[in-house]
């Protein structure tokens, strides 16, 4: 798999179809290639419906075919210059995506709900799994983007949550926008020290968590906000005038066990606007 390809779910619906105009426009920017992936499986009927199983796969695989085939038609006639592939495979969608993204894929694109869910669900289980097991990064498609907002990205000076920052200011600068960067805590109710105190430690690790991409990207316009409350809260407040949100895949607080923290999780569901999830490097 090509390092510089970006590889997007889709399923014909109309959260897939987002996606993939998302992931179109971020391979523009960024000078990559798309493959546009659709994976199907075939729910196979009980011995007593004496189905011709193989006449079922062949149809399914035909559909598939032919939805590939109209994206990236459609993607092509567009005229961005982007190198556009597809392929309809016969596999469990999730595993799929996650294996391409293993495989080297620069980005995994998802749409928020595909069209296999219940109607009422806020986020797909295909979008679930691909961002809370893939090692590469992923967007989570959902929102507005808003026009010439900034990139936010939460900060917790964990290692992936260093890792979404510096995805944060090469999508700034892909974007020609600026960086928020967001801390959020909450000052325990019983302390000996002055809240004045915390509050100005919780400054000073915010500044320390982005000195170093901020000496990266001189150019990337940063703005930090230091928040008295829950991280959750504070970036799906952000998000609202933001372009794209990033957020390390799991930070210092929750269990050590968990592939993606609760405030990924919560973003997935809620946030206003695409949200990139970004996982630490492996080993750190």
């Amino acid at each position: 798999m090509d390092a510089q390809r970006i590889v997007v779910g889709y399923d014909g619906s109309a959260e897939a179809r987002a996606a993939v105009d998302w992931a179109l426009a971020e391979a523009e920017r960024s000078g990559s290639a798309l493959h546009v992936v659709h994976a199907f499986q075939v729910a196979w009927p009980g011995a007593e419906y004496n189905e011709p199983v193989q006449e079922m796969a062949d149809e399914a695989q035909e559909h598939g075919d032919a939805l590939i085939t109209e994206i990236v038609e459609q993607l092509h006639g567009l005229g961005t210059g982007v190198q556009v592939t597809g392929a309809a495979v016969h596999a469990a969608p999730a595993p799929t995506l996650i294996d391409l993204g293993d495989a080297g894929a620069r980005l995994l694109v998802v749409g928020n709900r595909g069209g296999g869910g219940l109607g009422h669900l806020l986020i797909g289980s295909v979008s679930q799994q691909v961002a809370t097991h893939a090692r590469a990064p992923v967007v989570v498609v959902r929102g507005q983007v808003a026009a010439g907002g900034p990139v936010v990205v939460g900060v917790d000076g964990s290692p992936s949550s260093d890792a979404a920052l510096g995805a944060a200011f090469e999508a700034a600068r892909l974007r020609g926008t600026g960086v928020l960067a967001v801390r959020a805590y909450v000052p325990p109710v019983f302390t000996a020290l002055p809240y004045s105190t915390i509050e100005t430690t919780e400054r000073q690790l915010l500044e320390a968590a982005v000195a170093g991409w901020r000496a990266e990207y001189p150019a990337v316009a940063l703005e930090t906000r230091l928040v008295n409350g829950r991280t959750a809260h504070a970036l799906l407040d952000a998000s609202a005038t933001a372009q794209l949100v990033a957020v390390g895949s799991r930070g210092h607080g929750g269990f050590a066990g968990l592939l993606l923290g609760s405030v990924g999780q919560h973003l997935m569901h809620h946030a206003a606007c695409p949200v990139l999830i970004v996982h630490a490097p492996a080993g750190s």
